[in-house]
């Protein structure tokens, strides 16, 4: 494991972050099916193996993190060695007392090292040191790596919206509740 450092992230680091590759290979995905019945609805999600993997898009405009940053509540940099290895990009929805997780990026290169861990618990203890109560994590049907690094940090599924992004994906919503 490489030692990972975190911090706030500065301008210096927004080219470098937006060239990072963000789309993300996938061998499952969580496939909704919506049962229409008489007044009923009934959604599921099974997760379902693909026949082969595929690569899955960010569906986020990576180019306009330049832009967006500054709207973000906080915004944290991982450092591997002096070379950006990472981001995750926070926003704070005031009376309700949540934290949504707007991106949690990690660098190709670096990934299944422990980095989008040390960038989730840094996350998790903003929020918890500026007494948020709940995290909320967006995440695409499609990428079962996210899904599972969110339940290995103790995040419930909580609901869904179909066609939430341009390409008319699927995000699922996971959260975690603090005492």
């Amino acid at each position: 494991m490489p030692e990972i450092q975190i911090r706030p992230t500065v301008a210096t680091d927004l080219n470098r972050l937006m060239a990072f590759d963000h789309s993300v290979a996938s061998e499952s995905v969580w496939q909704l099916e919506l049962r229409r019945d008489a007044g009923q609805v009934n959604a599921m999600f099974r997760e379902v193996r693909l026949p082969r993997s595929t690569t899955v898009s960010y569906p986020h405009n990576q180019f306009a993190l330049a832009d967006d940053w500054v709207k973000r509540s906080m915004m944290y940099t991982a450092l591997v060695g002096k070379d950006p290895a990472g981001y995750i990009s926070l926003i704070e929805r005031g009376a309700a007392s949540v934290v949504w997780i707007a991106d949690l990026v990690v660098d190709a290169s670096l990934r299944r090292r422990g980095v989008g861990s040390a960038l989730l618990a840094a996350g998790q203890d903003w929020a918890e040191s500026r007494s948020h109560r709940r995290l909320i994590l967006e995440l695409q049907s499609k990428n079962l790596p996210a899904i599972r690094l969110a339940q290995k940090f103790g995040y419930e599924f909580c609901g869904y919206n179909d066609h939430y992004y341009l390409t008319q994906d699927v995000a699922l919503f996971f959260a975690k509740v603090y005492k």
